[in-house]
């Protein structure tokens, strides 16, 4: 049996993009990590717009919203019974607002998914390190946040594991978080430390070159399972050098060649990419990240406008009926060509000298992930040329190529684990992005 997504891991990616936001007692404090001793009147935007984050995530192409509603000082963003340390003893709406409330609110509204990050670690709360009080205490939050706030699709935990107010570190009741999270929210997924999200590894946004969605199953996160299980990567990455919100970086704002990248590398490797970008002391996305979004967007769609091979003819070396080569060129996500022996070949006739410097795969992963190595060639007026060799390709793979000029294209399915099935294949010609 080869590891398929659940209909949500299929859902989250074929989402590709993510939106985080960082936003909290950080935020006023022009720090990264708090220390949890800090004063709740510190906490008030002046114009907090929560339609404003979900507005531009909307227009940038974001589908799922994650907000910290508790971070590793243990402010808490929404009106927790369970400690002083919240939005109830901040000055910001008269200590009655919720940001997780507005937050969303305005994620619903919109149609967008929403998530948040819960930090397990509480350099506040004081039975932190007592690990049976502490883990009653971040159960019963979880569930407020369960339960309060309509449909969630994403919980977010991070593995961030300090010592609390007390000095102890603390044990974390993963299984246990997890029953709580599949008990009110079961269609939620549990990201990063957690059993349907992994960690990319990295903070830069950058998947593997290889990228399997299919990995061994870890006992801490995935309790008696064992074996293959379907466990995608999310590569995470701030727009900024810090993940809150500091003035002092408004000029340092990812460029877009950088962001243009980052896509490439995280979306472009068969993962998903989670952004942040973080609400200012006004409680507004700021103005330097809103242009570069603006920017960035604009790109990829001119990038992505016209796919070359679209609805051109293409035969291949042998394929299922009904799972004709044209299966990979019309453009829809509920087909794809199937070969009927591996190796195998697919070419497509441009009609007439074509450039390009992007290629596009993606696999039909909804009955798993299977190619394990491919080429492209290109006919050019030098005959056939190998422009690219590859390992994975996944829900969706980007490779960049120096610029080429040709008739024909093929991609060759070299090795795989499983029959595949090839959903797409496309060619698109993008004069400023770079090979690499």
């Amino acid at each position: 049996m080869h590891p398929k997504p659940t209909p949500q891991q299929l859902a989250w990616q074929e989402a590709e993009l993510s939106l985080f936001l960082h936003f909290g007692m950080n935020t006023f404090t022009d720090r990264e990590w708090g220390e949890g001793n800090e004063d709740p009147q510190l906490f008030n935007p002046s114009q907090l717009d929560a339609a404003q984050w979900v507005q531009m995530a909307k227009e940038c192409g974001f589908r799922y919203l994650i907000l910290t509603a508790k971070h590793h000082d243990g402010f808490c963003l929404w009106q927790t019974r369970y400690t002083e340390h919240s939005v109830k003893n901040s000055p910001w709406r008269m200590g009655k607002g919720d940001v997780m409330r507005e937050f969303a609110r305005a994620c619903h509204s919109a149609g967008l998914k929403v998530g948040f990050y819960l930090s397990p670690w509480d350099r506040h709360e004081r039975t932190y390190g007592d690990s049976p009080a502490y883990n009653r205490y971040f159960i019963n939050q979880l569930t407020e946040l369960l339960t309060q706030y309509g449909e969630v699709a994403e919980v977010w935990f991070d593995g961030a594991c300090g010592e609390g107010p007390n000095g102890r570190r603390q044990e974390y009741d993963w299984q246990g978080y997890y029953e709580v999270v599949r008990k009110h929210q079961p269609k939620a997924l549990i990201a990063i430390c957690g059993p349907d999200i992994r960690w990319v590894g990295n903070e830069d946004g950058y998947a593997a070159e290889t990228e399997w969605s299919v990995q061994d199953a870890v006992p801490a996160f995935h309790g008696n399972v064992t074996g293959k299980v379907w466990w995608p990567a999310e590569c995470d990455v701030s727009i900024r050098p810090g993940w809150f919100y500091h003035q002092h970086e408004d000029d340092k704002v990812k460029t877009l060649s950088h962001l243009l990248d980052i896509y490439f590398k995280s979306v472009g490797r068969n993962s998903v990419l989670l952004l942040n970008v973080p609400p200012d002391r006004r409680g507004l996305l700021p103005d330097p990240d809103v242009a570069r979004l603006r920017e960035w967007r604009a790109a990829l769609n001119r990038i992505f406008a016209s796919d070359l091979a679209r609805r051109r003819t293409a035969r291949a070396s042998s394929a299922l009926r009904g799972h004709e080569a044209s299966r990979a060129l019309d453009g829809s996500k509920d087909t794809y060509w199937v070969p009927r022996e591996m190796p195998a070949s697919l070419e497509v006739d441009l009609r007439k000298p074509t450039t390009f410097n992007i290629v596009e795969l993606k696999e039909y992963i909804a009955d798993g992930q299977h190619v394990e190595e491919y080429s492209i060639e290109a006919l050019t007026t030098a005959g056939w040329q190998e422009v690219k060799r590859g390992t994975t390709i996944g829900h969706r793979k980007l490779d960049r190529i120096a610029p080429v000029t040709a008739t024909r294209v093929r991609v060759n399915l070299l090795k795989a684990r499983a029959t595949p099935l090839l959903r797409a294949f496309g060619l698109y010609h993008a004069p400023e992005v770079n090979a690499g």
